[in-house]
């Protein structure tokens, strides 16, 4: 069985407007929610054996403030790959680079960006959900045993977590 958890990145700042997107630092709300998720989303099950992340700033800023936490409370070492591809605000490209994962692979982390995390856990999910905030997390299951075979409805929503559930 295959188990596929998304990190939508914490919250981001829009005080400098002359910073390009992909440069975005996280802001204080977003700093804070890092640890109190990273708590609610390693209860939930996560290994965090195999991460990958945007490069966006504001991305690698969550992960490496969860992973931090995590390492403090759990002695968990999380390292990730950072991955041009999930820059990405589309669904569809979402889907198109968990076609290409190595079927060895289990467990699968996901640290991105809305629309895309929506969309995408809407499209191959069990369940609607209107929006995953910011630092929002969820966990699917593959109904199928390869990354080749994720499609439209073809995973089942285990878990559903927001900061605000914990704050």
């Amino acid at each position: 069985m295959k188990k596929l958890h998304l990190i939508r990145h914490a919250k981001s700042s829009w005080r400098d407007g002359t910073l390009p997107d992909i440069e975005r630092p996280l802001n204080k709300r977003g700093l804070k929610s890092c640890p109190i998720m990273a708590q609610q989303i390693r209860k939930a099950g996560c290994s965090f054996e195999h991460v990958f992340c945007s490069p966006a700033v504001r991305a690698q800023t969550t992960i490496e403030n969860i992973a931090q936490h995590l390492k403090v409370k759990h002695d968990l070492a999380i390292t990730w790959t950072v991955d041009r591809a999930l820059y990405t605000f589309e669904a569809e490209n979402l889907l198109t680079w968990c076609h290409t994962l190595d079927e060895a692979m289990t467990e699968v982390v996901i640290v991105g960006h809305n629309n895309a995390i929506t969309d995408f856990t809407n499209q191959v999910g069990d369940h609607i959900i209107d929006n995953v905030p910011t630092c929002g997390y969820v966990q699917l299951t593959l109904h199928n045993p390869k990354w080749t075979e994720l499609s439209a409805n073809s995973a089942e929503l285990v878990s559903f977590l927001k900061p605000k559930m914990f704050m």
